[in-house]
């Protein structure tokens, strides 16, 4: 007679299997109602196992006042299951004092399911040494009701046995146990990390996350889904998200949105993150707020920002900022950024220093910088570094710029390589160097690409057409920084490309330096069309590069036009060589000057 017990407990909790259809619904009304009858029947035979079973079923189905005579005789008569039974229905008149005798002594007379129900009232009253006797009797005896709330409790206070009861409510099917027992295995988790038996704890949590999930446990369908996503199962994880999201988690109709968005669906983003925000998700309303602006609907998203914001996410007032910003509402703008920064969003007290530095307020700026940095910014970082440059405290300005680069900012390592060049250092040079040009930074590139170049032995000399050979890596890097539109780069490519005999490379990238308004590059691809005899061509070039200060150029078409007989043309580019430099071009350019004035007045 326990299992009425255990039922009269089930019926506590109200998890019952509903009825799935009318006609089945009928034939099941009729089956209780004449199992009814007949336990109605042996009882007022005397029957004592009849009395308890129709009190049980009487409680139920909510009869109170039918019940409890049916088992206070079944109780008086001996009967264990009828006395837990008798324990629920006074718990539920409010006789919660009754009701604990009569648990105890059911739980004396060996019912697992009322010592679960006395250890929770002694639980109820504080007295947690009385809670986890009878709970650990209950648990002992497989009630895996028992075991879970024996397991709260020996958690609660920080007890490792709390696991092991934890895990046999799991194994028992109990899915709030699955899911904290994944918790706990999940936050455990680490990269290397392996049980006992081989299997590391990341991989325990999402076994139990699943079988969790698999029961209706929306928390765990959400933290299963979140799982697959990162290990790209993206498909299954969006069937977790939905499932979880239609049994009302917001957190998973949020990430269900984003899942969507990512997939190029907008639209069915948007009506998941909209539910999500409606049920109170910061993070949903943010990108319904995103989702609007990028569409330019500006007082809408405005809205959702307030909403993430009412709901407690300190992103909402981040991003008003963003979006004022954005408008040229700048008081606006550093009024939101304030709020979230004083939350403390350290990309808003960044963005807030950056505000008030623009508008010349550099002593304002500093400790948000220095807030925002010191809570993890890595932007706000290498802000302070270029702050303190900017006042030469180079000292103080490396530091930062260390931490930044540290953080895997492209141009923070930059700037520490550039240091460490001036120091000498060129091991840590090259590191940071390597770091900020693997970043994409074109100058860093092209920095790391001459700290090797200084290391090559001297190339033997080669002519315009020879067989070329194989890029060196300072090459590799020359070509990666002109590829991102460094100029000194393209020139120094053209020039290895020259030095190797490859003409057409070389005038490539000559070619491109010059057209980004490289003088360098244009007066090389002056020298390389003359030398293939476009001395014309060569001649547009070199003026281009003259114009834009170089000597030498200045010096080549004066010799051109001196050539040419165009004397006065000719005297007038020497003058400008002369003007430009360097001293040796200045030198040779004076003696042609100074020839093509006796010349012209012969």
């Amino acid at each position: 007679m326990d299992v009425m017990g255990d039922k009269a407990t089930l019926f506590e909790t109200g998890r019952f299997v509903q009825p799935s259809g009318d006609g089945e619904e009928g034939e099941i009304v009729a089956e209780q109602a004449a199992e009814e009858l007949r336990q109605r029947l042996a009882a007022e035979a005397g029957d004592i196992e009849a009395m308890s079973v129709l009190g049980a079923m009487l409680l139920r189905r909510g009869d109170l006042d039918g019940a409890e005579p049916h088992l206070r005789a079944a109780t008086a008569a001996g009967d264990r299951a009828a006395a837990n039974n008798l324990g629920v229905l006074l718990h539920q008149r409010g006789y919660a004092d009754e009701a604990a005798g009569w648990w105890r002594i059911a739980a004396v007379a060996g019912s697992a399911a009322a010592a679960h129900a006395l250890g929770r009232h002694h639980r109820e009253r504080g007295d947690e040494p009385a809670a986890e006797y009878w709970l650990r009797q209950s648990a002992e005896q497989g009630h895996v009701l028992g075991a879970y709330a024996l397991a709260d409790l020996l958690e609660h206070r920080g007890d490792p046995d709390a696991e092991r009861w934890m895990r046999a409510a799991a194994e028992r099917g109990h899915r709030e146990a699955a899911y904290r027992l994944a918790r706990a295995l999940d936050l455990r988790a680490g990269p290397e990390s392996a049980g006992d038996n081989g299997v590391s704890p990341a991989e325990e949590a999402e076994q139990w996350y699943r079988q969790a999930a698999a029961r209706g446990h929306r928390r765990a369908a959400l933290h299963l889904g979140a799982i697959l996503e990162k290990r790209g199962e993206l498909k299954e994880a969006g069937r977790w998200y939905l499932t979880s999201a239609k049994d009302g988690e917001p957190r998973a109709a949020c990430a269900l949105g984003f899942l969507l968005r990512d997939a190029g669906d907008s639209e069915s983003a948007a009506v998941w993150w909209l539910r999500a925000a409606q049920d109170g998700d910061g993070n949903a309303a943010n990108a319904l707020g995103a989702l609007h602006a990028e569409r330019g609907e500006t007082q809408t998203a405005e809205r959702w920002y307030r909403a993430a914001m009412d709901a407690g996410d300190v992103n909402g007032a981040y991003n008003l900022g963003l979006l004022c910003a954005e408008q040229g509402r700048t008081a606006q703008a550093e009024q939101w950024y304030r709020r979230a920064a004083y939350a403390g969003h350290r990309e808003a007290a960044n963005a807030l220093a950056v505000l008030l530095l623009q508008g010349g307020d550099e002593a304002g700026a500093e400790p948000w910088f220095s807030k925002a940095a010191e809570a993890g910014s890595v932007d706000a970082a290498f802000n302070l570094g270029i702050l303190y440059a900017k006042r030469g405290e180079d000292a103080l300005a490396l530091r930062w710029y260390e931490r930044a680069a540290a953080a895997g900012h492209t141009e923070a390592a930059l700037q520490v390589g550039m240091a460490r060049l001036r120091d000498g250092d060129e091991r840590e040079a090259e590191r940071h160097l390597r770091c900020a040009a693997g970043g994409g930074s074109a100058e860093a590139a092209y920095r790391l690409a001459a700290v090797l170049d200084a290391r090559r032995p001297p190339a033997s000399a080669h002519e315009l057409g020879e067989a070329l050979h194989e890029k060196t890596e300072c090459e590799e890097w020359y070509e990666r920084a002109a590829s991102l539109g460094h100029r000194r780069a393209q020139v120094r490519v053209g020039m290895l490309a020259a030095a190797r005999g490859d003409v057409v490379e070389a005038a490539r990238w000559y070619r491109t330096a010059a057209e980004a308004g490289s003088r360098n590059g244009a007066f090389n691809l002056g020298l390389l069309l003359a030398r293939e005899g476009s001395e014309p061509e060569a001649a547009v070039w070199w003026t281009r590069a003259a114009d834009a200060g170089h000597g030498r150029a200045a010096l080549r078409l004066a010799l051109v036009y001196a050539r040419r007989g165009e004397l006065a043309e000719g005297q007038r580019w020497a003058d400008r060589a002369v003007s430009l430099g360097p001293a040796e071009v200045a030198e040779r350019a004076a003696r042609l000057r100074d020839a093509l004035r006796q010349e012209l007045s012969a």
